[in-house]
């Protein structure tokens, strides 16, 4: 019973791989340096990639692509192309690169939403000189998240145990169906059997993004914030379950705050009808751009002695979300 279980485990992780591996590549920059945080990759191997399109586009992590506009990539057959840059993302570890040929194997994307802990799956990198490199395991637990390069935090990272090793990063995490269903960013050093991946429904909007404007756009409000505790009795008269607050210390010109009446000392309550204590949880919520979102404020009144708040007056405001410029 044992055998026939691992024989289909097997032939589970061999047929992903025959179906997939041939769609990842090795993607080397010149000049790459180790980085501890998001896999040691080494130098003269930045990391790896998966052709989603026939064409020749592929998806990797930005900080494998780095400030390159230029890099050459390796195909399982031995074949070197020259990959041009498309555009990145730091906010989520994602990069799209062209290669200059088609009728490439590609891979499939997946839906990385019907992903379950307990879930096989496989990861394949193809590292300079160690070709189809593969490791099977399974999702430990969905919905991390993970703090990028930029200082935002990627939502809805897959935590694996799959073991990913140097030089994988940027390479896919594959279902048995032999779906893309991430792109693995993380290892972290020291650790064993923890492993991250950006969901593939993550990736998708990235990549439409960057192909479609060269970058990722995004709403902001123009606002320099400051998050500060709160008392008890402040949650209890606001109905404010948060630990902090975010007080307005500046309002840009010309911003969607701005342009909706927002104030410096305002305190910001909600965000499209969600309690907010933090900058992440504002950039969680924040709608794509051109949308109309309310926001809640508290405005004490100003005095001699500074800002009053012992009757602050409540506001809702509408704002228009707009790309950051």
């Amino acid at each position: 019973m044992g055998n026939d279980a691992m024989d289909a485990f097997s032939k589970a992780v061999v047929s992903t791989v025959q179906r997939v591996g041939d769609a990842v590549v090795s993607l080397n920059i010149k000049g790459s340096s180790p980085n501890s945080i998001h896999g040691a990759e080494a130098a003269s191997s930045a990391g790896s990639g998966v052709i989603f399109a026939p064409d020749g586009y592929l998806l990797t992590n930005a900080h494998v692509v780095g400030s390159a506009k230029q890099m050459d990539v390796t195909l399982t057959d031995g074949r070197s192309l020259t990959g041009t840059t498309v555009g990145s993302d730091p906010s989520t570890d994602l990069a799209v690169v062209r290669l200059n040929a088609s009728g490439l194997p590609f891979a499939q994307l997946g839906n990385s939403d019907s992903l379950q802990p307990g879930q096989l799956v496989i990861a394949i990198g193809n590292p300079l000189g160690f070709q189809s490199t593969v490791s099977a395991g399974v999702v430990s637990a969905l919905g991390r998240t993970l703090r990028a390069k930029d200082g935002r935090l990627i939502e809805g990272i897959i935590q694996t145990d799959v073991a990913l090793n140097p030089g994988n990063s940027g390479g896919p995490l594959v279902d048995t169906a032999a779906n893309v269903v991430g792109i693995n960013t993380a290892i972290i050093a020291n650790a064993q059997n923890l492993s991250f991946s950006v969901p593939i429904n993550t990736a998708q909007w990235v990549l439409s993004e960057l192909l479609a404007h060269g970058r990722v756009r995004r709403s902001y409000l123009g606002l320099g914030l400051q998050s500060r505790p709160v008392q008890r009795n402040f949650q209890l008269k606001h109905k404010f379950e948060k630990k902090n607050v975010l007080i307005v210390l500046q309002v840009g010109p010309d911003s969607p705050a701005q342009r909706a009446g927002v104030r410096v000392g305002d305190v910001i309550l909600s965000l499209a009808d969600e309690s907010v204590g933090s900058v992440d949880e504002i950039f969680r919520l924040l709608p794509v751009p051109g949308t109309r979102v309310p926001l809640q404020v508290l405005r004490p009144s100003i005095g001699a002695a500074g800002y009053d708040f012992s009757n602050p007056q409540m506001h809702t405001f509408e704002l228009l979300t707009t790309a950051r410029p």
